[in-house]
């Protein structure tokens, strides 16, 4: 059964003639005759009554014109809808992150926004290390990235969105006999780091490199964003986000070492050749104003 053949059939039934139902159609006379055997021939029912020419329903054509009627209202209407969502965006949209704390990130009124602006789009994320966050923007594997990073990575354009602090997160029981520590003894305890490429790997060894010092690795973590759970837990020390390292220090989970603050920023990455298609931009739009950055 097709949309075309419930036409003839409601274009028949409403002009009584044949001739006349091929004339408003633009079909043939036998093309209209071919559509209506069709649509019977599919319902297993006979719709109308021939007679010199004229077609009129018969009983099963009278019980189902209504609901033939509403289907072809029904076409309409969908049709009219695409015709109204006709040029907006749409499409898949490929998102890298690091890991971190959704409300970080502010992914969910991120993911909102998207979803009330540009309903036909589809967000993806995939969470990555750093390092390949930016090669995938470069490559076009991604569309757009949130990335962490010490400076602005390369290949790629990148919107700063918030500077981010880190500080060295020590277990509890640690602290008392690192207050007069130096950087050496600092590096000999157990640290946690994050996989090969990531913002915490790499912060971490830029921060030891530049004292001449290389910590000592006990635990690599994938999941970043509770990593202060193992420093609770007394797995290692860690890099920890401020925010996150002074609740946890409020709480007495684990202590502070020093005044060292280790700076990057959070951004947004998107590929350059990219940067002038509407979809990017809309959505770059919607992320100013999440994050209220003036143009």
């Amino acid at each position: 059964m097709e949309i075309y053949q419930i036409r003839a059939f409601v274009t028949v039934a409403r002009l009584g003639h044949l001739t006349r139902a091929a004339e408003a159609l633009h079909l043939t006379q036998p093309a209209v005759t071919a559509q209506i055997k069709a649509l019977e021939q599919s319902l297993g029912v006979s719709l109308f009554q021939r007679s010199g020419g004229k077609l009129s329903l018969d009983k099963a054509g009278e019980s189902l014109l209504p609901t033939a009627e509403a289907l072809l209202k029904l076409g309409s209407e969908l049709k009219a809808q695409a015709t109204q969502l006709h040029g907006q965006l749409q499409g898949q949209f490929e998102l890298g992150i690091p890991s971190e704390r959704m409300d970080f990130l502010r992914l969910g009124p991120f993911t909102q926004a998207i979803t009330n602006s540009l309903p036909l789009v589809h967000l993806h994320t995939r969470v990555l290390p750093a390092e390949q966050l930016s090669e995938y923007v470069s490559t076009g594997r991604l569309t757009a990235a949130f990335a962490i990073a010490a400076h602005p990575p390369r290949d790629v354009q990148w919107l700063p969105l918030r500077s981010v602090v880190y500080r060295i997160a020590v277990p509890n029981g640690l602290h008392e006999q690192l207050q007069a520590a130096n950087w050496r003894e600092l590096a000999a305890l157990p640290w946690l780091d994050g996989p090969s490429g990531s913002h915490s790997h790499w912060l971490l060894r830029d921060m030891f490199e530049k004292r001449g010092q290389s910590p000592r690795i006990v635990m690599q973590i994938d999941d970043l964003a509770n990593i202060d759970s193992l420093v609770m837990a007394k797995t290692g020390c860690a890099l920890l986000r401020e925010e996150v390292a002074l609740e946890g220090f409020k709480r007495q989970a684990f202590s502070l070492w020093g005044n060292v603050r280790v700076n990057a920023t959070l951004g947004f990455a998107y590929p350059s050749e990219t940067e002038a298609q509407p979809l990017l931009i809309a959505v770059i739009s919607l992320l100013k104003q999440l994050w209220k950055i003036d143009d």
